[in-house]
């Protein structure tokens, strides 16, 4: 009798106990972990070079997370669009507010405490929407093959054109802007 006790329990202790991660759930748990960090960063972050470094790491770390999920093609235009061409306008606009970048500004203000609150609010609201979502299983089999990114494109010049240009002229124009505001007044 004790030892049919003792194998009942010791199979209800196996089939409880906890399974350590998998690599693949690790790496991701560093990676959310890195990104978490670095985005709560860039809002506390007092200077403002800092903060914009802080965001090249954000969407570094984003990438990385769609490489991980084996969504290539949107890891590289990651990487090409928000850390290449985005970072680049931000460095622009960072360097040519000099007031800002040599402290002539003060880096607090009065909203502070409200943006802190709100910040709060919505952060509890977002984990409480995302814990009541019934999110579907995912068994569906993603094709591996060149069909996946050759119906995307097709949808950017079919479906989504006028996004998709009005995505590329905002571009457009925050270069042109850049540009024109670190010409040479002379």
């Amino acid at each position: 009798m004790f030892d049919t006790l003792k194998a009942l329990g010791d199979q209800l202790i196996a089939q409880t106990a906890p399974t350590p991660p998998s690599v693949m759930q690790a790496i991701f748990s560093l990676l959310a972990l890195f990104v978490g960090l670095s985005a709560l960063m860039v809002g506390v972050t007092r200077n403002l070079f800092h903060s914009l470094l802080c965001l090249v790491a954000t969407l570094f770390g984003v990438a990385a997370i769609y490489f991980m999920l084996e969504a290539e093609f949107v890891g590289v235009s990651q990487i090409l669009v928000y850390v290449g061409a985005i970072s680049t306008l931000i460095t622009f606009a960072v360097m040519l507010t000099k007031g800002m970048m040599f402290g002539g500004t003060s880096p607090v203000n009065r909203q502070s405490l409200i943006a802190v609150i709100i910040s709060g609010l919505l952060f509890v609201t977002l984990i409480g929407v995302l814990t009541n979502i019934p999110w579907p299983a995912g068994n569906e089999i993603v094709p591996n093959d060149a069909s996946l990114i050759a119906g995307l494109g097709e949808s950017f010049v079919t479906t989504y054109l006028i996004a998709f240009e009005l995505m590329a002229m905002l571009l457009l124009v925050a270069l042109a802007g850049a540009i024109l505001l670190a010409r040479d007044r002379k």
